[in-house]
């Protein structure tokens, strides 16, 4: 991770570098792709909203994470609230900074990459807890979050044209270490 340089990023800038990132550890498709871009720069209008980028020598983007404070008006909130009333946890859907997206290229993973992007973010959130989704499989993503203290919050989550479900989590500030 020596050669690796973790910090705030111009996403607008950025966004096909960090587009480029999550299609291969995430393994899009070029019109997922194209949707995604539209979706990312409108996150970027968002208040609050903070993205940070792990750069390669050659500001080669090798992962990203960016997030903001959570809205029950936003797309993704209006999705998992359901199932969080179900379960008795939609109260995290107030005062919580929401992990809105965070990958690392394959060939970075597993040296520490992802940990200290959520934790840089998380630490710099004037909410006490953060919450995410991911895909509700057993993964290094979901081990990842468990060990920062993420806990799931509502599963199965059945988002629109998704075709995997996903797992909604939750974590009080600061992240374990």
């Amino acid at each position: 991770m020596d050669d690796v340089v973790i910090g705030p990023v111009d996403l607008a800038a950025r966004v096909d570098d960090a587009l480029a990132v999550q299609a291969v550890a995430f393994g899009l498709a070029d019109d997922e792709i194209a949707i995604r871009r539209q979706i990312v720069l409108r996150h970027l209008t968002y208040p609050g909203v903070r993205a940070l980028a792990a750069t390669a020598p050659g500001d080669r983007m090798v992962g990203f994470v960016y997030g903001m404070p959570n809205s029950r008006g936003h797309w993704w909130s209006t999705v998992v609230e359901p199932y969080m009333r179900q379960t008795g946890n939609d109260d995290w859907l107030d005062d919580s900074f929401t992990i809105t997206e965070l990958h690392v290229h394959p060939r970075f993973q597993g040296r520490g990459l992802g940990r200290e992007l959520i934790t840089t973010i998380t630490d710099t959130a004037s909410e006490p807890r953060s919450i995410l989704s991911a895909i509700d499989v057993e993964s290094r993503a979901r081990r990842l979050y468990r060990a920062l203290g993420y806990v799931d919050l509502a599963r199965p989550v059945y988002f629109p044209s998704a075709p995997s479900p996903y797992a909604v989590m939750g974590a009080v500030l600061p992240l374990l270490r």
